[in-house]
């Protein structure tokens, strides 16, 4: 199996179904190294030590960390976890990739965490682009972090720079390009 496959493998399994390779997550996410590989050998990916470290530290998003011998996906949760981020104070604008065809919902309803811990937001127009572009023709819309953050909106920031809020209501929301 080629590394992207295994990456995304990761992605499912720590982020979305660690019952698949008979695992559970932590409260707070983390996993053993050994239980993790343990878990994917039985379920017919083998991967060493060596190769799950490549892996996490080539992955263009950083979506896991490895902690000493535990590892666990940055954000991006459909189970429950508490990654105990601290609330921090966000940029002025922050950035949300989507496809067009989702533009009715979201300047009706604003953005919306759904199975997910928390709705996924930017720092930069292009990553946001790069998003909403794995999801049909992209638009980039314009978060006012600054105002959303004024009316008592909490925002995180999770290990890999990824912007982390409850929602986005329509009236902080901006269409961009």
């Amino acid at each position: 199996m080629d590394d992207t496959r295994i990456s995304k493998r990761l992605s499912y399994v720590l982020r979305h179904r660690p019952d698949s390779i008979g695992l559970t997550l932590g409260d707070d996410g983390w996993i053993g190294i050994d239980a993790l590989l343990a878990g994917l050998a039985a379920h017919g990916t083998d991967l060493s030590r060596d190769r799950l470290a490549r892996i996490v530290a080539a992955n263009d998003k950083q979506r896991f960390t490895i902690d000493g011998d535990r590892i666990r996906a940055n954000q991006g949760h459909s189970v429950p976890v508490d990654l105990a981020l601290p609330p921090v104070t966000p940029p002025e604008v922050l950035y949300h990739g989507t496809a067009t065809r989702h533009l009715g919902a979201i300047f009706h309803e604003g953005l919306r965490k759904g199975c997910r811990h928390h709705v996924h937001l930017s720092a930069d127009a292009d990553t946001a682009r790069r998003v909403g572009a794995r999801h049909g023709t992209p638009v980039v819309l314009q978060v006012d972090a600054v105002a959303m953050h004024a009316a008592g909106h909490t925002f995180h920031r999770s290990a890999n720079g990824v912007w982390l809020t409850d929602t986005v209501p329509p009236a902080f929301l901006i269409r961009g390009e």
